[in-house]
């Protein structure tokens, strides 16, 4: 649906605002946590002072209680991480991994989700956001084998399986393969793949622009930065799709959208829309994208895009590699926004 170099005008969507609510103040954060450690370092320092001790007795009980305010943080750290267990797949030179299919749920009528078997039941992927896997699979008439890049939408965290949102293009020899898999049945995975970096706080406002599985990477991002209760970013997704039962993880959106409202905004746009729609309708476009998209003169943004390439074309400009970003064209160069501003998945 993205194919067309003309797109058409989407029609508006209500309350669509460039503003977001003030956020309530939350105190539930590693910040807190790491701010009180050191509170009760500078108030045992304190105490003995206020008692009229010697100057080296401060200085000896100033460092015990910051050691052990760091021995605390440290064994906080080490229970977060001995949560997350050991990687499956670790990068590097290790080669492509066997992962067993262990069920098949059907989400529409052309996708699937599939969920693979870790080697072992305490493992963990080994992705970090964001990253993706490299699948391969030779049938038995293919010289050569085919590869692609997915990104699981289970959590990072979880242990023992990775689950893929699958969607069945025609003539697409992975896609097809997977969607005739049968639970017992093998496909070789390697990774990670790095993609774009991700720090608590990195930007103050990310927006993801998706069609279709394109939207996989920008769920990863956004779930963890939601996980994450130090993480303050603003999110704004654009999701573009055919029909209404094409739109994948709405349900997962809609929770989003309805936990932080302050934070998270979602527009959806369909070429072939119900009656009942009240969303886009039509295309993504550059009017829709300059009503809800942060400004390019805000501070610290980042836009994402993800999808066919008929939408790279239009929105953003295509990718020369996976090294190298290219150009930004588009409705977003024509909006004013640079390439260090955008990245293309």
């Amino acid at each position: 649906m993205f194919a067309r170099q003309a797109f058409r005008t989407a029609q508006p969507l209500k309350n669509q605002f460039r503003r977001y609510a003030t956020e309530p103040s939350n105190g539930g954060s590693n910040t807190a946590l790491y701010g009180g450690l050191a509170a009760a370092a500078a108030g045992g320092a304190y105490y003995f002072l206020s008692q009229g001790d010697s100057a080296a007795k401060v200085k000896d009980a100033a460092k015990d209680a910051e050691a052990k305010a760091k021995a605390a943080v440290g064994q906080g750290k080490e229970k977060v991480e001995g949560a997350v267990g050991k990687s499956a797949f670790t990068g590097g030179d290790q080669g492509f991994i066997s992962l067993k299919l262990d069920s098949v749920e059907l989400v529409n009528h052309n996708t699937k989700k599939l969920r693979f078997e870790l080697p072992e039941e305490d493992q963990v992927s080994g992705l970090r956001v964001a990253s993706a896997l490299l699948t391969k699979y030779k049938g038995p008439a293919m010289e050569k084998p085919v590869l692609r890049p997915y990104t699981p939408v289970s959590d990072e965290s979880e242990k023992g399986f990775i689950d893929l949102l699958i969607k069945r293009y025609p003539n697409g020899p992975m896609s097809e393969h997977m969607h005739s898999m049968e639970p017992g049945q093998r496909l070789d995975f390697k990774g990670p793949l790095p993609k774009y970096q991700w720090e608590t706080n990195k930007h103050n406002h990310v927006a993801f622009i998706a069609g279709g599985t394109g939207i996989t990477p920008m769920y990863q991002l956004a779930r963890a930065i939601f996980n994450n209760p130090a993480d303050k970013t603003k999110v704004t997704l654009v999701f573009g799709n055919i029909s209404e039962e094409d739109i994948l993880l709405k349900r997962e959106f809609e929770h989003l959208e309805n936990t932080y409202p302050q934070r998270f905004r979602a527009f959806y746009v369909l070429d072939n829309p119900p009656k009942e729609w009240t969303g886009g309708k039509g295309y993504i476009n550059k009017d829709l994208l300059k009503t809800v998209l942060p400004e390019p003169k805000s501070e610290n943004i980042k836009i994402f895009v993800c999808g066919p390439p008929g939408m790279y074309k239009a929105i953003s400009g295509a990718k020369k590699s996976p090294q190298d970003q290219g150009e930004i064209d588009g409705a977003l160069k024509e909006l004013g926004y640079t390439k260090d501003q955008v990245y293309k998945f």
